[in-house]
């Protein structure tokens, strides 16, 4: 089956008179390599595979150094880290790269590439997810696979949370946003399902696809002991409570993260800096959700991502390093000011890693520490102040290393709102640069406080990004633009 994806529905639909996009071939449909007329178990597994890449930091998977199509490297830093204000683009500043400067200045229009560069990694790893999905659900291909069942069960758990993973990012980042839940076979599909769906409806169909996973994924730390980077139990367990958090769902958050906990696979590491370490991959207890990159690969599957960092790209803001309270270790472990080394996108206290466009340090999507803070919150939510505190402490407690001069606990006996004031400023410090930031001041509604304190001018249309205008004029507006774009 031909697979048309979502974000390039357009460019073959003659109706929408841009010629702009008429007289190019339809990006991202399937080459005949990857058509899979006859599939074979082998190839269905390869497919999945091949869905993980949109969440690789390796270079030019999907352009020849298209910086201005956000194509060079997957943009999550840009929305996150860069636009919250906790880092700048260089350490010394230029006029390098100017699309960039305007994310960092609130400067947004849907013709920005970092828009269009998240939309279409995301729904290129949709796409992928829906066609390993379709084969393992439609009767006709499954009698061709002869696939033992537990094997389908398993690969079908692990499409459907890299699906649920996706569109999560999607509609965290633009609301509303059109819902593909399966191959299409020619351009009349294609232009039908270009509506958006609303976000209620996109998270139920998350919900269901986490659901799936959960039930068939082992009951194991891996879900694979040869390829421990796999999709887990866990992962999906993690994304529904994150799921959970973003709807407001506070007993739900701490109904899905008890869960996490009793399954006994993760821990805070001993040390803080274990988690980000490449030489302790796999061996060190808290990472949940990694892309596992690997130098000398081909098709390349390193990191290149260190390459920017080599060119002067990603450095702290003076009101992130401000953030952090006297003695901090994570400070001094999350960027060395000094040699202008962010460690914790190094994967090392040192620079070997530096300027490598192919280096086998992993992209860490999701932590213990980040669960056990959406817990703490959701407890705070829900009126258990002192147990979230009790876990804001146990944050502290690991990160001081030791030395109980420094991050002293908090009071077990403060208020709601201070609780949360405390909460705020955990998730800041702990997860620096591991692109939260700027989706968590958006759904604490503190956006606009903050981010116009630093000078930025946040607006109320700033609570949700603008959808690539490109997409826009390929559907004649089917795709409706967000709200003052």
């Amino acid at each position: 089956m031909r697979n048309f994806k979502l974000y390039i529905i357009g460019a073959a639909i003659t109706m929408t008179g841009c010629s702009k996009y008429l007289d190019k071939d339809p990006i991202g449909i399937l080459t005949k390599e990857q058509v899979q007329v006859d599939p074979t178990e082998g190839t269905v597994r390869t497919g999945i595979e091949n869905a993980y890449r949109p969440l690789s930091y390796t270079l030019n998977i999907y352009g020849n150094w298209d910086w201005n199509g956000g194509l060079v490297v997957r943009p999550d830093f840009l929305l996150e880290d860069i636009a919250s204000g906790d880092v700048i683009k260089k350490w010394s500043p230029d006029g390098d790269q100017a699309w960039m400067d305007d994310i960092a200045n609130f400067n947004f229009t849907p013709e920005n590439g970092a828009f269009a560069g998240i939309w279409k990694y995301n729904y290129e790893g949709i796409s992928r997810s829906n066609t390993a999905i379709f084969q393992l659900t439609d009767p006709t291909t499954l009698a061709k696979l002869n696939i033992q069942d537990e094997q389908r069960t398993r690969l079908l758990a692990e499409a459907s949370f890299l699906r649920a993973f996706f569109y999560f990012d999607l509609v965290k980042l633009f609301g509303d946003i059109p819902l593909l839940l399966k191959p299409l076979s020619n351009f009349n599909e294609a232009y039908e399902v270009a509506v958006r769906t609303s976000k209620v409806e996109v998270f139920k169909q998350i919900k269901e696809d986490l659901n799936i996973a959960i039930g068939g994924l082992p009951n194991a730390r891996f879900s694979s002991d040869s390829e421990k980077w796999r999709a887990s139990k866990g992962a999906a367990m993690a994304l529904l409570a994150k799921v959970s958090l973003f709807e407001e769902d506070w007993k739900g958050v701490v109904a899905q993260v008890n869960a996490i906990e009793q399954l006994n696979f993760y821990d805070l590491n001993v040390n803080y800096f274990d988690a980000f370490d490449d030489s302790k991959a796999y061996t060190e207890r808290e990472n949940i959700f990694i892309y596992d990159h690997q130098p000398g690969m081909q098709p390349s599957r390193g990191n290149g991502f260190t390459a920017l960092l080599g060119w002067g790209f990603i450095a702290p803001s003076a009101d992130f390093l401000n953030s952090f309270e006297s003695g901090d270790p994570r400070k001094s472990l999350t960027v060395n000011i000094t040699d202008q080394q962010i460690y914790k996108l190094l994967g090392a206290q040192n620079g070997s890693f530096k300027g490598n466009d192919n280096s086998p340090v992993n992209r860490i999507y999701i932590r213990y520490a980040d669960i056990l803070l959406w817990k703490a919150e959701a407890l705070i939510k829900d009126n258990q102040v002192a147990a979230g505190i009790a876990i804001i402490n146990k944050i502290r407690q690991r990160a001081r290393g030791g030395d109980n001069s420094l991050l002293p606990d908090r009071a077990s006996n403060a208020s709601a709102t201070d609780a949360m004031a405390w909460l705020q400023q955990e998730r800041r410090v702990e997860l620096g640069f591991e692109s939260h930031r700027f989706s968590d001041l958006r759904r604490w509604g503190i956006a606009k406080q903050k981010l116009n304190s630093l000078g930025k001018p946040f607006a109320d249309k700033h609570m949700l990004y603008p959808i690539p205008q490109a997409e826009v004029d390929k559907t004649v507006g089917k795709i409706s633009q967000n709200p003052d774009y």
